[in-house]
């Protein structure tokens, strides 16, 4: 059975310009696991940090599972990612430059049944950044409306 979990942060391309991307595991839960499965999570508010030298998601937002029980998991908690040491220390270097920030860019479940979370190191875009991305946007979709039109 394959899952169709594809939990996107959307605001993360208009807000951020992508430098590199990662696919990292999650540590999570019994009860947090099921929950993603059932597509309650938002990763759109989230950031990455580290702490002592291994990296935390922080503000991951994952309801508690309705039939948890007392077992229930604290929704917004930081979860360690899993990632090698070499990415770890490259990223580690990148993020000491000014600017630059650990962003979740998609939450998924891969085809071995794992949660794994990609994402991505990213620049903070400026406001005429943030018009340009605008524009493109407004002239991808007014093509799209003609050539739709054309048909």
């Amino acid at each position: 059975m394959l899952s169709k979990v594809n939990i996107k942060n959307r605001k993360a391309s208009f807000e951020y310009q992508f430098i590199d991307k990662y696919v990292a595991g999650i540590m999570l839960l019994g009860t947090e696991i099921k929950s993603i499965r059932n597509n309650q999570a938002n990763i759109s508010d989230a950031h990455c940090v580290f702490i002592e030298d291994e990296l935390f998601v922080k503000n991951l937002h994952i309801a508690e599972y309705s039939n948890g029980g007392s077992r229930n998991h604290e929704p917004k908690r930081a979860r360690k990612l899993l990632l090698n040491r070499q990415e770890l220390r490259k990223m580690l270097v990148k993020v000491k430059q000014k600017g630059m920030s650990i962003i979740p860019i998609r939450l998924f479940i891969n085809e071995k049944g794992k949660a794994k979370l990609e994402i991505t190191l990213a620049k903070g875009k400026k406001i005429y950044d943030k018009r340009e991305s605008i524009k493109e946007k407004d002239q991808k979709r007014e093509v799209e409306r003609e050539q739709s039109n054309r048909k």
